[in-house]
């Protein structure tokens, strides 16, 4: 059988934490993992809303292949030219239809090709264009290029998320949740082959609530009042998974999750 491919998967960078773990900890997470492709969500990069142009050419002068994100992408508007330019970052490809920028992407990974969807669930978050149409689109138009897709589906719903690992089974190489920062423990591969978990977690601060100050957070539920939020300090970690594909089939052959702590 042909070498398999290796992609490694990181979730929501927060703030200058979430920076500074992913730039500390990629290189040496690629030498043991031997990655042949590396994708991370960066739409809370930005002191924990949205991404700027210099964050994103540091993740890619860092060694970030592709870049996703998510309802929180438009946030710093100066990303808008950037997006169209770049598209190495991506926004979910369910936006309607004129929306600035990408929601996939076809990228080199040795002598093989990796496609990246990028997709934002609907429930609990803004009712743009439906994720699974999208992906059915995009999905078919995807694999004439390359037998290896991994997905993106960024959402608040567990069950939204899912379903679309049920929905793409067999179809697409990994359903990849992000959203929560929370990563969850159920990582598998599906019947059909599709590597799955439900949330890669938060790269950036632990000692927090989701990546922001926890006293912060905590007086805004106590008095329910709109307190600026501010990312919290301390010790960070990186959180994602490593995804072993047969490059001839795209199906996974093994998800592992990691969660790597920064060294203080």
């Amino acid at each position: 059988m042909t070498k398999p491919l290796t992609v490694l998967v990181v979730g929501d960078v927060f703030g200058e934490p979430g920076r500074r773990a992913l730039l500390t900890l990629l290189p040496g997470l690629k030498r043991e993992h031997e990655v042949d492709c590396t994708i991370v969500n960066v739409e809370n990069a930005a002191a924990g809303a949205g991404v700027t142009p210099p964050i994103a050419k540091a993740f890619l002068e860092g060694g970030v292949d592709v870049m996703t994100s998510g309802n929180h992408i438009w946030d710093k508007k100066e990303i808008i030219e950037y997006i169209v330019k770049e598209n190495l970052l991506l926004r979910p490809a369910n936006y309607p239809p004129g929306t600035p920028g990408a929601g996939s992407i076809v990228v080199k990974a040795g002598p093989h090709k990796v496609a990246v969807l990028n997709l934002m669930g609907r429930v609990f978050l803004p009712t743009i264009d439906c994720p699974f149409r999208k992906a059915d689109e995009e999905v078919a138009r995807l694999r004439e290029e390359a037998p290896i897709v991994v997905v993106d589906m960024h959402g608040e719903a567990t069950s939204e998320k899912q379903a679309m690992g049920w929905y793409l089974d067999g179809r697409v190489s990994a359903v990849l949740g992000t959203h929560s920062h929370v990563q969850s423990a159920d990582e598998r591969i599906l019947p059909g082959g599709t590597a799955y978990i439900t949330d890669l977690g938060m790269t950036g601060p632990v000692d927090s609530v989701i990546g922001v100050d926890r006293d912060i957070a905590i007086q805004r539920f106590l008095s329910q009042m709109p307190i600026r939020f501010e990312p919290a300090r301390g010790p960070a970690a990186v959180h994602g998974v490593v995804v072993r594909v047969d490059p001839e089939s795209g199906k996974a052959l093994e998800i592992r999750r990691l969660r790597v702590p920064l060294p203080e």
